[in-house]
């Protein structure tokens, strides 16, 4: 007879941190982050998982998904996670309720490899030792003083060798403030890193195609979302005229969202605490394998850096200022970026503990 370890009923907060400087890409602007913490536990053993979301997910979590796991085999994840996909069922698993639900599934995967007292990149299996990341920050709201020294600081500090910042400005209206951006990106990390950009959807088709071609000179190599990740036709559209790898789908909520815009880019983004947790976010790689493509995991470092160890076909993880700011700040056990890579072998689980009581100030529900 199956012996089961029960789900206990989850535990869910929300914070609100500030920025340390006012941020902006192409499409919107921000001052402060919303974190969402969902912790359950079984047996003797709890598992933490979060989301940047509003504070409201912490709702979805209470009233629709608590009640359809709470009992559940702790070992039975896929059991779970489509338990919470029916309760989600109406509304649709995706945007604010996509969130909570992927705040839980990985909590689940740190409870279940933490039950077996196992790195969870061991539970689940490594396909590489280390991960490499890029400097992920440049918002369009920095002065030039500014964005130097974020950009030094991850190339010539911690000897990141691929950076990205945000283009866009007004909405694609400032294209040549967005080009002298980039050269000077270019002038601090100099010729021999690799220099991202990401647009936030900002761009109409044929601005978005001349760009490119600008951006071609400047030896940029990644050119995210060009034009709004809605209109498939115009990313591939951008694609086959540009030499810039173009990718998409960090913001997609659901893999079907995702799916519509594989096929018109050169590399899948993906994040895990938006698209369905690490459960997802394993389909989402498998997808972009399918197509011969590779995935970058888009967005907090920590909730990725084992999962991305498990994919064959992973390109690299994204260091976001504002994640990795807060994941510092929450957590007990976050990693070291230098030299370009990650290591997610330093402990039980994902390998992070809450500072309950450190980070209590920013809570607000």
């Amino acid at each position: 007879m199956k012996n089961t370890v029960a789900l206990q009923t989850p535990a869910v907060s929300a914070y609100s941190v500030p920025t340390d400087a006012p941020e902006a890409d192409g499409s919107r602007s921000w001052d402060t982050t919303s974190v969402v913490v969902v912790e359950i536990g079984a047996g003797a053993a709890t598992g933490t998982g979060w989301t940047y979301a509003p504070p409201t997910a912490a709702d979805v979590v209470r009233e629709q998904l608590a009640p359809v796991v709470t009992g559940l085999d702790a070992f039975d994840i896929p059991a779970a996670h489509e338990a919470m996909r029916a309760a989600l069922d109406e509304p649709g698993a995706c945007g604010l309720t996509g969130c909570a639900l992927s705040a839980l599934d990985i909590a689940l995967w740190d409870l279940k490899a933490r039950l077996l007292e196992l790195p969870l990149l061991r539970l689940l299996g490594a396909a590489r030792d280390t991960v490499p990341v890029y400097g992920s920050g440049g918002f369009t709201t920095y002065h030039d003083t500014h964005l130097a020294a974020q950009l030094g600081g991850w190339v010539h500090g911690q000897r990141i060798p691929r950076v990205k910042i945000r283009i866009g400005e007004f909405h694609g209206r400032a294209v040549a403030r967005d080009l002298a951006r980039v050269r000077a990106a270019r002038h601090v990390i100099g010729p021999h890193t690799d220099l991202y950009v990401d647009a936030g959807g900002a761009y109409t088709r044929k601005q978005a195609v001349r760009v490119g071609r600008a951006l071609a000179a400047l030896e940029v190599g990644w050119f995210e979302a060009p034009v709004a990740a809605d209109d498939p036709a115009g990313l591939r559209l951008v694609r086959d005229a540009v030499v810039c790898d173009v990718a998409t789908g960090g913001r997609a909520g659901d893999l079907a969202a995702l799916a519509r815009t594989v096929p018109a880019v050169d590399c899948v983004q993906a994040d895990a605490t938006r698209i369905g947790g690490l459960t997802a976010w394993l389909r989402a790689a498998a997808l972009a394998q399918a197509h011969g493509l590779e995935i970058s995991a888009c967005g907090a470092p920590h909730a990725h850096a084992a999962v991305a160890a498990c994919v064959p076909n992973l390109r690299h993880v994204e260091w976001f200022h504002d994640h990795v700011r807060i994941e510092s700040m929450f957590f007990d056990g976050a990693l070291d970026p230098t030299g370009g890579v990650l290591r997610p072998d330093g402990g039980i689980g994902h390998g992070l503990r809450l500072r309950t009581e450190e980070v209590g100030e920013y809570r607000v529900a």
